[in-house]
């Protein structure tokens, strides 16, 4: 019965998610702006069951040529939907992929807004957390999965640091309760990194300023767990985080920031954030009138106003709870300001900004902190055991009732996995929507026609090649009739090596792959990918912090057995 009443909560939570998950159950698929999921899913999934892991480079993409994308473009949403391919094709691994991060925000939001606002409380928030216009936007609109995938995690990581705090403030500190929101904190924050990293350069200054809150409100000697939680986190994604800043070099990711996506061209207007109308399209540069809408949500924003009320409740009963709110407030305030033309000086001034290139990104700061006070609402009923559930769940209805419309596509297509996945789609299609993770200066294919088939070719006048292809390997034997230099159709990278009969040689960078000198006669090549110094560093840094995690639950599991044996 115990076990049915705590359930119970994650099931109501789990149908009243259906609305915003309904199209991603229904057969085909629909466009997005970013609408590389499925191709990704699939190289994904074709990386692991070439072996590779972690996954760094996709062989199909960048016309065939491939790429580093998982190096640089955060994984792991793509990990579990490569993992789901190994059941299902990649569509629907992809559109399972999204239900688990959508359904995922919801679950992660209740557990932290249930720890100071009750069940009732818990669920409010966790959906209006779910059904946020925002939301709608990343899924519908944007098909930006990643950012909607580190969504899922942000309340994860406060709910951590929130209960290592309140842990310790109880007094009744023991290592496993510790460990288990250690755990909890480290894992949440290193989602948002690995998930998405321009969510978690939004994140963490307000996740490092809620801990330092918390930090003050601790007098024991352990309240430095608080940050050494985070920084476990950030030490489980070094095998993500670390590549990314010390090999952005070798790709052109850095023509992303500015021109058409300069973030002084795309403010909100204050009145798009009350209402504006819905649309598919984009951001325009410099108008109060977009593609795309950046409402934050009537019933959300008059939830969070009605909250404000619970400032003055807690003032008298909870002096703690009061700062925490406060926090909340300012930093719904900051991350509404931080879009408005008027923080321009900011951004100026802050120059890795410039990364977000859009201001509107706040909006999922916002999302966070409006759907969590919105919860308030219920708290201040808790002493009243009618009005509570009763009103809980008219707003429970209204939720759904206001926002589930917007959790649609613009259409709905008949298509397969096979419209997404055929090597032509990928090497070309897709490849054109984003092909910033080539080398800088790379002779992109123009058309079609130039797309690469095979890495390495050899007109049958110079003599004969067998070429074997594979995501971290290219192997061929290969007969020459005199020495040549050979083309091998691979994008430069440096974790690439090139072996000739088993001995390692050098290559010249071109603009259409790597060109290697071959002798006469017979030979045996190979091209490997064999990870950089820094991504075994990286590697190396991340299973230290597995490690850490796992050596510090144990230690409690070890402390509880001496507990029997002295009983």
């Amino acid at each position: 019965m115990k076990l049915l009443q705590k359930l119970l909560p994650f099931v109501i939570l789990i149908g009243l998610s259906y609305w915003a998950i309904k199209p991603l159950l229904l057969p085909g698929f629909f466009p997005m702006h970013d609408d590389a999921q499925v191709a990704r899913v699939y190289e994904m999934h074709k990386s692991l069951s070439d072996g590779m892991f972690p996954v760094r480079w996709v062989s199909d993409l960048g016309y065939g040529y491939g790429y580093p994308i998982f190096n640089f473009y955060a994984p792991l949403a793509y990990y579990l939907g490569g993992l789901m391919a190994f059941f299902f094709d990649a569509l629907t691994a992809t559109k399972i992929m999204m239900i688990i991060a959508i359904i995922g925000s919801g679950i992660t939001m209740y557990l932290f807004a249930k720890s100071f606002w009750g069940r009732w409380g818990g669920l409010v928030s966790a959906l209006l957390y779910v059904y946020v216009p925002y939301h709608a936007v990343n899924i519908y609109v944007r098909g930006d999965v990643t950012e909607f995938f580190a969504y899922s995690f942000i309340p994860l990581a406060f709910w951590g640091v929130s209960q290592i705090a309140q842990t310790l403030h109880n007094k009744k500190t023991t290592k496993k309760t510790l460990w288990k929101w250690i755990a909890v904190s480290a894992i949440g924050y290193a989602g948002i990194i690995i998930s998405h990293n321009l969510t978690a350069m939004m994140a963490t200054p307000f996740l490092f300023a809620f801990a330092c809150l918390l930090v003050f409100q601790v007098k024991t000697a352990e309240r430095y767990l608080i940050f050494a939680s985070l920084g476990l986190g950030i030490l489980l994604a070094s095998f993500y985080w670390l590549p990314v800043f010390a090999e952005m070099k070798y790709t052109d990711v850095l023509s992303q920031v500015g021109g058409g996506a300069a973030y002084k061209e795309h403010f909100v207007c204050p009145q798009q954030l009350w209402n504006s109308a819905w649309g598919f399209g984009g951001s325009t540069p410099n108008s109060c009138i977009d593609g795309v809408s950046y409402k934050i949500g009537k019933l959300h924003i008059g939830l969070a106003i009605i909250a404000l009320f619970a400032l003055f409740f807690s003032w008298k009963k909870d002096k703690r709870l009061f700062s925490i709110l406060s926090f909340c407030v300012l930093s719904l305030s900051f991350s509404l300001f931080l879009m408005l033309n008027s923080s321009q000086f900011l951004w100026d001034a802050l120059s890795p900004m410039a990364f977000f290139q859009y201001p509107w990104r706040f909006l999922l700061i916002v999302s966070f902190f409006i759907s969590f006070l919105g919860g308030a609402v219920l708290w201040m009923f808790k002493n009243f055991p009618f009005v509570e559930p009763l009103l809980g769940s008219v707003l429970l209805i209204a939720i759904i009732f206001v926002n589930a419309e917007l959790f649609v596509p613009q259409v709905q297509l008949a298509k397969t996995a096979n419209d997404y996945t055929k090597p032509s789609i990928i090497k070309w299609d897709t490849s054109k929507i984003s092909d910033e993770y080539l080398p800088n200066g790379f002779a992109e294919s123009k058309s079609i026609r130039e797309i690469v088939v095979d890495k390495i070719t050899l007109p049958s006048s110079d003599g004969k090649i067998t070429v074997i292809q594979q995501t971290g390997m290219i192997t061929a034997q290969i007969f020459l009739k005199k020495a040549k230099k050979i083309l091998i159709k691979q994008a430069y990278f440096p974790a690439w090596h090139v072996f000739v009969d088993g001995k390692e040689t050098s290559y010249t960078k071109a603009k259409n792959g790597m060109i290697v000198a071959v002798p006469v006669g017979t030979h045996f090549i190979e091209l490997r990918f064999i990870q950089t110094p820094i991504e075994r560093l990286g590697n190396a840094l991340s299973l230290t912090g597995v490690l850490v995690l796992f050596l510090g639950i144990m230690s409690t599991r070890k402390d509880k057995i001496h507990d029997k044996k002295s009983t």
